[in-house]
This record gives C-alpha cells, structure tokens and sequence, in this order.
C-alpha cells in the first residue's frame, strides 16, 4: 500500500464518498434542442464535455427538426415558426420527461442568471429533493415559444448577450461539468 502525505488520506477518502454519493443518485441530464449541430467544431467540442460528464451522469442530446426561417420573416412569422418548433418540443418532453422527478430548465433571456457555484449548488438540490431527469431547453434561432416557456419548471439564462443556440449548448455542457467537479470538490480552472 502506498502511503499518502500527511492528511491526504482524509481528503482523499472524502472526495470519493462524495463522488460515489453522486454516481448512487444517478441523474439522468437531456439537453433538448432545436436544430442540428452544423459546425464540426461545436460538435467536437461538445463530443469533449459529454465524454468529461460520463463520469458524473447519464448524459443525452435530443434534438427536435428546426424550421426554417426566411431572412425577411414578419414578427407574426416568427411567432408561428416558433409555435410550430415549440410543439416539437412540447411533444418529446410529453413522451421523454412526464413524471414529477423530472425537472424541466428552458433556457432563456428572462431566466434567473447565476454564477457557476450557484448553478452547482441549484443543480446538487435538484439531485438531493429526487430529481432523476433533467431537462435543459435550448430553442432555434428565434427562441422558445410561449407555451414551452410555460411549461418549463425553471427559466435559466447565462447572459443578457444573445448566443447561437449552437454555441448555447457548448456553453452549457461546460457549465454542468463545472458544477460536477464543484459538487464534487475537484479543482477546476477558475
């Protein structure tokens, strides 16, 4: 047996009691989008998170048909493209996510906004009050219809910026690998 540095053996031991309390809750985390992935490189990004989080979750990406959007779309336009993109929505989380231990976050504009210890800290109590499945909700390029925004349990919102909803998801599968490590007490870059 190899002998650790004075008090890294409790440090050690800690960090994998709470490790392996995580992996015993089992939570299962679906990012639901609009649209496909166009761009190899927020693929390959993305493929890099989702291989990180294997370790901490079951991780999926649902990705429901956008519709395409003239250049000159009039407001009233817009509204029912993403009427018509909310309705695709609406329908996988009625078939994906109905029961009460799932946990439905759209992200978007007006949602709360918070720092990454705070989002560790939200994403740890949803797991601990017995969420098994979590839902982020990205939108297509026009954003979330009305009727997804309502149903949504939580809004979430990363910045006044507006992000493609490509990038939206990189940022977001960082984000919740960052929350791991924290709940976790890894390090990780600050």
């Amino acid at each position: 047996m190899r002998e650790l540095p004075s008090g890294s053996s409790l440090v050690f031991c800690c960090q994998t009691a709470v490790f392996t309390a995580m992996r015993e809750i089992s939570v299962k985390i679906t990012i639901l989008c609009v649209g496909r992935f166009k761009e190899r490189y927020f693929r390959d990004a993305a493929a890099e998170y989702i291989k990180r989080l294997s370790r901490y979750c079951t991780l999926k990406i649902a990705e429901v048909p956008d519709e395409p959007t003239p250049e000159n779309a009039s407001p009233k336009m817009e509204t029912q493209i993403k009427e018509k993109e909310g309705a695709k929505l609406l329908s996988w989380l009625s078939k994906n996510a109905p029961d009460p231990s799932s946990l439905v976050v759209a992200l978007a504009l007006d949602g709360k906004k918070m720092d990454s210890i705070r989002f560790a800290s939200s994403l740890q109590d949803a797991m601990t009050r017995g969420t098994s499945h979590l839902v982020f909700v990205i939108g297509g390029s026009l954003g979330l219809s009305d009727d997804v925004l309502k149903r949504a349990d939580r809004r979430l919102s990363f910045s006044d910026f507006t992000f493609p909803h490509q990038l939206m998801r990189v940022v977001l599968l960082e984000q919740i690998y960052r929350a791991f490590r924290i709940i976790n007490g890894q390090p990780y870059h600050k």
